[in-house]
């Protein structure tokens, strides 16, 4: 009975640390209809990288933990354009200007970089 007791205790105590350490970092979500959010996109397998193009990839089912409320001045929010997209969901980049190019070189090569404004 000793050793039972013993071994409640113990894990008694690492319930309430594992607790103690959750509720830190815990919070509570509360969002309304008309407000603005963040939502975190990162890949699911692998390093695919999520372009304009691949953004058909992303999973329109997501977990609220994904979402953070926009803190800030509403008013500094800049509206981008919308993107026209086919059936295919892609879509056309036109590059407006080049703005830099850059030759980078490794050990046996040289890789040419272009920074362009879309």
């Amino acid at each position: 009975m000793e050793k039972v007791k013993v071994i409640k205790d113990r894990l008694k105590n690492s319930q309430s640390r594992q607790k103690s350490y959750s509720g830190v970092h815990h919070r509570d979500l509360e969002f309304k209809e008309d407000d603005w959010v963040f939502l975190k996109v990162s890949p699911i397998k692998g390093k695919m990288r999520f372009g304009k193009k691949e953004m058909s990839l992303v999973h329109p089912v997501f977990h609220v933990s994904m979402l953070k409320k926009v803190i800030g001045d509403l008013a500094l929010i800049i509206l981008v354009k919308t993107i026209e997209v086919n059936e295919e969901l892609t879509c056309e980049e036109i590059p407006v200007a080049i703005i830099d190019r850059q030759v980078r070189k490794l050990r046996n090569k040289e890789i040419a970089s272009v920074k362009a404004l879309w």
